[in-house]
């Protein structure tokens, strides 16, 4: 089952592990029943802390098992077999369950260890999805902290039925007390957002003690640069952060990033990561920035836990989101022939008919992608050409299975009552409008900044773009910027890293100049 190198290295992942825990799997009959049970079998092998355990329950899968601590449950299951991507959530469920600690924010985990009710979350994963284990681990995480929580990851492959009942056509796709929860890409720090939502009376205003010299909002490579900038001086620091590597965590293969021939995004965040770790910075993660608050002498960081982070500099590095096509039918089947994401969604349209919004470099690069997988893929441009790079211009002229469309506007997505049918577009040359049939749309048309919850409070641009000078700053004195949020022109992670270390000089410089106020411990 694993080599010898694997089992190495999960000795010493679970030589953490300070309480028994048991893997809890159910009687029955199922063609991959032995495969789950010779996976866990190997798994328990490895340490003397972890037992596998069979019981009979009528109610539950042969191809289910529950993570059970101390022989208390956990609420953590897994329906399928926990390979691929999603090993990696099963290895942090054994250590979490076992006494390591839980990597949410203490905030966080105070907040919805509060929360009342019944909360029973089931995740649809394929095990090919790079986005799935975030969504997992984070429920996973969640049902430790609060007992009212409970969490089921279920293969999409091995579960069709369950996928058939609910229509998914993306991966994850979160279920809440049986109703939809969240369809495609999400993030802990948005999870944890929609559970505050609707556990807001449950929820109380606190100040944190700590006065900060910097406060960074964003955990990318912008965010980052500036983090560890600040800290090489000697500053306090924090990072508050939906999610450490923002969208560098999304893209698959980076190979223009200098001194480094190629990587993906799941490395470079990792290494993120263990940068910030590295130095001494609070990393406030999973959280959001509800609004700023502009003080003579701090700057008042509100987030969405209503708690209150005070500051002497802020620098926003919050990046970009995707751009949406905004045309009817496509916010109300996301998850359901809708999708954002081709890497994470491109296995459920195997041997079906697709579409890619967007002629640019991702639009192109989706397509490529999904030529391998799908029976054919139209690719459809606003503009009269794609706008992609010329090396990538002709692998799609090389790839038989696609076809372009330029000078094309898609104005609505075509679905019956379940499930997407077909896209409408307009032909901007001759004004015609054309129905297309297809079963699934993938939109590349570039980001938007996340920049919203400073309105109104420092300048921007049409394009939602915080306005800077050549140092980063803003048009309010203490507040500075950088990266895919802001008018730095070419969005690309070279550059968001180097607007990054100029705004903390930047904001060093400032601090240099202002009475010094110390931080309360």
């Amino acid at each position: 089952m694993f080599d010898e190198e694997m089992k190495e290295q999960l000795r010493q992942y679970f030589a953490r592990i300070e309480k028994p825990v048991q893997l809890q799997m159910y009687t029955g009959q199922h063609e991959s029943r032995d495969e789950l049970k010779q996976m866990l079998s190997a798994v328990a092998e490895l340490s003397d802390k972890i037992e596998l355990t069979e019981k009979t329950d009528d109610g539950a899968s042969p191809i289910a098992f529950d993570v059970i601590s101390e022989g208390k449950p956990t609420g953590i299951r897994f329906s399928g077999i926990p390979g691929g991507h999603e090993f990696s959530s099963l290895v942090l469920a054994l250590l979490q369950a076992g006494g390591s600690p839980i990597r949410l924010d203490e905030g966080v985990q105070k907040l919805v260890s509060g929360f009342k009710g019944e909360m029973r979350f089931q995740t649809v994963v394929s095990l090919s999805c790079h986005n799935c284990p975030d969504v997992v681990q984070t429920l996973n995480s969640l049902a430790l902290v609060n007992p009212g929580i409970t969490h089921e990851m279920i293969d999409g492959g091995l579960f069709p039925e369950f996928v058939e009942k609910h229509g998914v056509q993306g991966v994850p796709a979160v279920f809440l007390n049986g109703e939809p929860f969240a369809n495609g890409k999400i993030d802990a720090g948005q999870i944890i957002d929609r559970m505050i939502e609707k556990n807001a009376n449950n929820i109380d205003v606190r100040e944190s003690d700590q006065v900060y010299d910097v406060a960074i909002v964003g955990g990318g490579p912008a965010g980052v640069a500036a983090a560890v900038y600040s800290a090489r001086k000697g500053l306090a620091v924090t990072v508050i952060a939906d999610r450490i590597g923002g969208q560098v965590k999304d893209t698959m293969g980076i190979e223009n990033l200098i001194t480094i021939a190629k990587t993906t995004g799941p490395e470079l965040t990792a290494s993120l990561g263990d940068l910030l770790r590295a130095h001494e910075i609070d990393i406030r993660e999973h959280l959001r920035v509800d609004h700023i608050e502009n003080g003579d002498v701090y700057k008042t960081i509100v987030l969405n836990t209503s708690e209150r982070i005070r500051s002497r500099t802020v620098i926003l590095a919050t990046g970009a989101k995707w751009r949406e096509l905004n045309v009817p039918g496509e916010k109300d089947f996301l998850g359901k022939g809708v999708a954002y994401c081709p890497h994470c969604d491109g296995p459920f349209f195997k041997g079906k008919d697709v579409a890619v919004i967007g002629g640019g470099n991702s639009g192109v690069e989706a397509a490529l992608d999904l030529a391998g997988i799908v029976r054919s893929v139209k690719v459809f441009e606003f503009t009269d050409r794609l706008n992609a790079d010329k090396i990538l211009l002709q692998r799609l002229e090389q790839t038989s299975n696609i076809e372009s469309f330029v000078s094309a506007q898609v104005t609505e997505v075509l679905h019956d009552a379940e499930k997407v049918t077909g896209i409408r577009y307009k032909d901007r040359t001759t004004g015609e409008e054309i129905d297309l049939p297809l079963d699934g749309i993938f939109v590349q048309i570039g980001l938007i900044p996340n920049t919203a919850f400073v309105d109104g409070l420092v300048e921007r641009n049409r394009f939602g773009e915080i306005v800077v000078d050549t140092h980063g700053r803003t048009s309010v004195p203490g507040i500075f910027a950088a990266g895919d949020a802001t008018t730095t022109p070419y969005k690309q992670i070279a550059i968001a890293l180097g607007d990054g270390a100029k705004a903390s000089l930047a904001a060093f410089e400032y601090l240099l100049k202002q009475p010094k106020v110390e931080a309360v411990a």
